[in-house]
């Protein structure tokens, strides 16, 4: 993972509505969700606003859509989620010398 695919995927994650969504998918599961009940849980009655929502997380790869026949299946993608996250942590604390607390340092 590089900075800018993490700043686009925080980015794309910093609107309420987005959050709500991502954390629909990544709760529902490896299946993941049909765009109809996905629409249900998150409470957004405009398909056009979910559909933009949507788009923007699949565009980061955060989110993936499968069609089965007339029905649109979205998942989160795991191993992005992991990646992003892991980004995230993988440097904690690594400036402080080990062994070391806050106070004791000071």
């Amino acid at each position: 993972m590089n900075i800018e695919q993490a700043a686009k995927q925080l980015e794309a994650l910093g609107s309420p509505a987005r959050l709500r969504i991502y954390r629909a998918l990544v709760r529902a599961g490896h299946a993941g969700l049909p765009v109809r009940q996905l629409q249900e849980r998150v409470e957004i009655s405009a398909a056009s606003t979910l559909s933009h929502h949507l788009q923007r997380l699949v565009l980061t790869g955060l989110v993936s859509q499968e069609r089965q026949a007339t029905t649109l299946i979205c998942r989160a993608v795991y191993p992005a989620m992991d990646a992003l996250i892991g980004y995230l942590a993988e440097e904690c604390c690594a400036d402080e010398r080990c062994g070391v607390t806050g106070e004791e340092a000071a």
